[in-house]
């Protein structure tokens, strides 16, 4: 069969070489046949199992996109016993079985995320509150003038256990000491974790929901560290262990080497990113390399081979033990353990430990004999992670991450360097080879890795790093070769407390990393703001990743069809007129210049969401109202380019006016029932649905929210709770808006 669609493709080139297309009825009868051919040579290397990873996550995604409601975990489990009950019978049938095993996993994908989110279920706080607040902390994490810290809740005002968010996140501002494991008491000002800050948004309540976070807010007036009365829960004492033991590193890390460069240096061992400023980051994502902050890949690598290659060397010495044993195996195995112990110590964040699952994988298949870095071991690693935590899927770290591994593993043939291998000649020959070899394969990997990761890249952070291959290109060698090799090192000498100038070299390579990053900055658009795009484009994207990676035979070349077409689709993104805040704070929208002038007063995080939705490059600080608007104590009004008015009602005396001419009226206040605008977003509809954003059609408003139909989410359902704070802030989120994620990019 593979040979018939190959000979119906060499038919048609002489045609294609004179200019001549085949009519459309050739065309579909070569494309059938090279499918057929090329899903035949598929079925013979045996490489339809990846497959059942994109099966399992698509159950995932009709989970938790296409649900409305609770559904049942008994029905999926059953429909996959159903399918994989019936695989027997279809043995002379591969396609049928091939399909039937690809739906029992999404139905077993399904049920992941149904048995997921019952598992993390628990309290969320419904409504801004301060109250006293009693429990122990968790994990510290030390920032400048101040620290965040997760706190496990024993008591929070006069809640009852029911409606008591079981961990909360919280800042302070002084300077009093407070480890893990303390128990405090202090008054607490919370809220309930922030949604989407704009329909398609990062969602950090749906991340918190998963981290078992219930509120998040900020600790008022003086900390109290109180005795414990009673001994702490085995997890949470190990977990506040851990957690001090990594600021106990972090501190002295960050003091052998001082300033930013060792508060970077930190976070490339421990993991805690506190003490990083918000210029360093800035910095560290215009040059295109924040990956080497995270957790991820590349530590995990280094870390496994480091261990590797001392046991495997030390057997290696002994002849007898290397003649006995098979030291390769013990060397693995040695490796897995040191690297699970690594990924503990981090913090086991959620980066690492997907990154761990694929090391563990990897070195697993050598204890069996297998070849170490295929595909089939890393869809048998997105299987396991998202086994375990399956809204990881609709983030940017584990689509990123997979990503750019498959395009690796793809492209493997093409990046070993043996194109510039000399084996003969001088030996200023041979390094010349090698490190042109080098050379060339770190800007291979790096540009197979950036296109892969683009398209997941754009659509959550709206930004492009148009000098990321430059900035990787030279980093990345010094990353691998000076500070990765001194953070192993000084690992290992810290507990002979010999570290400190492991410490110091270190911190000369990461000045040095620092140093290339600023200089890639300072680049003329070196950061580039793109108008977020949908999710259309962005499943014609991923699609075109899964074809052109995970098939052997030349159904490759199916995977310009969807590249093509979402690539159209994100090249031409529908931008909304008016975005609203969730909590009618504020609004933004579109004027006769063609950009976003603000209403009201939206918190910065917020309006910098929009205004990077938008595809505006200016930051929020630097957007003042805007031409056209006109405000009073009582609120603000604007017309859109089409005629339409827009009122924000911030005192009910507005009402009365702003009802009668406004042609949309938004107010974080009750509209009254008798308001003759023709759309009202006022407290109950923000309430109901979140944030908001709309297009003034020539049809009329097109409205779109954060939550959109149907039932709310369990990460959008909120508990009963004690009265509100008094009075409610504008601007509520100021002190707890969460950061945008940072993506790991595995090397």
């Amino acid at each position: 069969m593979a040979k018939d669609g190959g000979r119906a493709v060499r038919g048609a080139l002489p045609a294609l070489a004179a200019g001549r297309l085949p009519a459309p009825a050739r065309l579909f009868e070569i494309a059938t046949a090279e499918l057929r051919g090329g899903l035949a040579r598929e079925a013979e290397q045996r490489r339809l199992f990846p497959w059942l990873a994109v099966a399992f996550g698509t159950g995932i995604l009709v989970f938790f996109t296409a649900t409305d409601g609770a559904p049942s975990l008994a029905a999926p489990l059953i429909a996959a016993g159903f399918c994989l009950g019936s695989t027997p019978l279809l043995r002379a049938r591969p396609v049928g079985l091939a399909l039937m095993l690809g739906l029992a996993a999404a139905f077993l994908g399904f049920a992941a995320g149904v048995w997921r989110v019952a598992s993390v279920a628990g309290p969320v706080l419904a409504r801004t509150t301060i109250a006293p607040l009693a429990g122990t902390v968790e994990a510290l994490d030390e920032r400048e003038g101040g620290a965040r810290l997760i706190v496990r809740v024993e008591r929070f005002g006069d809640l009852a256990e029911a409606a008591r968010p079981r961990r909360v996140r919280v800042s302070y501002r002084t300077v009093q000491v407070v480890r893990p494991g303390d128990a405090i008491r202090a008054t607490a000002r919370l809220l309930p974790p922030p949604e989407a800050a704009r329909p398609g948004g990062y969602d950090f309540a749906r991340d918190a929901y998963f981290r078992g976070i219930g509120a998040v807010g900020s600790l008022t007036g003086k900390v109290e560290i109180v005795p414990q009365t009673v001994p702490l829960a085995t997890d949470l004492r190990l977990a506040a262990s851990i957690d001090e033991a990594r600021n106990t590193l972090t501190r002295r890390i960050t003091e052998a080497i001082g300033g930013q460069a060792g508060a970077v240096a930190a976070a490339l061992v421990t993991g805690k990113r506190g003490l990083i400023s918000e210029e360093t980051n800035a910095v560290l994502r215009a040059a295109g390399i924040y990956h080497v902050v995270s957790i991820s890949g590349l530590h995990m690598v280094l870390a496994a081979g480091v261990v590797f290659w001392l046991v495997r060397a030390g057997l290696a010495l002994v002849p007898i033990l290397a003649l006995a044993f098979p030291i390769k195996k013990v060397a693995a195995g040695a490796a897995m353990l040191g690297v699970t112990a690594y990924c503990a110590f981090s913090g086991w964040d959620v980066a690492a430990e997907r990154a761990l699952i694929m090391t563990l994988v990897m070195l697993g298949a050598i204890l069996v004999d297998r070849p170490a870095l295929s595909m089939r071991n890393l869809a048998l690693a997105a299987i396991i992670a998202l086994a375990r935590e399956p809204e990881a899927l609709l983030g940017p770290s584990f689509q990123m991450s997979f990503g750019a591994v498959a395009g690796l593993i793809a492209c493997a043939p093409l990046l070993d360097g043996r194109l510039f291998a000399r084996e003969g000649g001088s030996w200023l020959t041979r390094a010349l080879s090698w490190l042109m070899a080098v050379s060339v394969g770190t800007l291979a990997t790096t540009l197979v890795a950036q296109i892969a990761t683009a398209p997941f890249a754009t659509y959550h952070f709206q930004t492009v790093q148009p000098f990321g291959l430059v900035g990787n290109a030279l980093t990345l060698p010094l990353v691998s070769l000076a500070v990765m090799p001194a953070a192993v090192v000084g690992m290992l000498a810290y507990p002979f407390a010999l570290d400190k100038p492991v410490w110091w070299l270190m911190g000369l390579a990461v000045r040095g990393m620092l140093d290339i990053s600023t200089w890639i900055a300072n680049f003329g658009q070196a950061n580039v703001v793109l108008p977020a795009f949908g999710t259309g484009a962005l499943t014609l994207l991923a699609l075109a990743l899964l074809v052109a990676t995970l098939p052997v035979s030349r159904l490759r070349v199916f995977a310009v069809l969807p590249a093509a077409l979402g690539l159209a689709l994100a090249a031409s993104p529908s931008r909304f007129d008016l975005y609203i805040d969730r909590d009618g704070a504020g609004a933004a929208l579109r004027g006769a210049d063609g950009r976003l002038a603000v209403l009201g007063r939206p918190p910065g995080f917020v309006l910098e969401q929009w205004l990077k939705a938008d595809g505006d490059d200016r930051r929020a600080a630097a957007v003042n109202g805007g031409p056209g608007i006109r405000c009073d104590r009582l609120g603000c009004t604007m017309a859109a380019p089409d005629g339409r008015k827009v009122a924000l009602v911030t005192d009910k005396r507005a009402f009365a006016e702003d009802c009668a001419r406004a042609d949309i009226l938004i107010s974080r206040l009750t509209a009254p029932s008798g308001c003759a605008a023709p759309l009202r977003i006022d407290r109950a509809h923000l309430s109901a649905h979140g944030a908001t954003a709309i297009c003034l059609g020539p049809t009329g408003p097109e409205v779109v929210t954060a939550r959109g139909a149907g039932s709310p989410k369990p990460w959008q359902e909120r508990t009963a709770t004690g009265p509100p704070a008094t009075p409610p802030a504008a601007n509520t989120e100021a002190a707890a808006e969460p950061t945008e994620p940072a993506p790991d990019l595995p090397q």
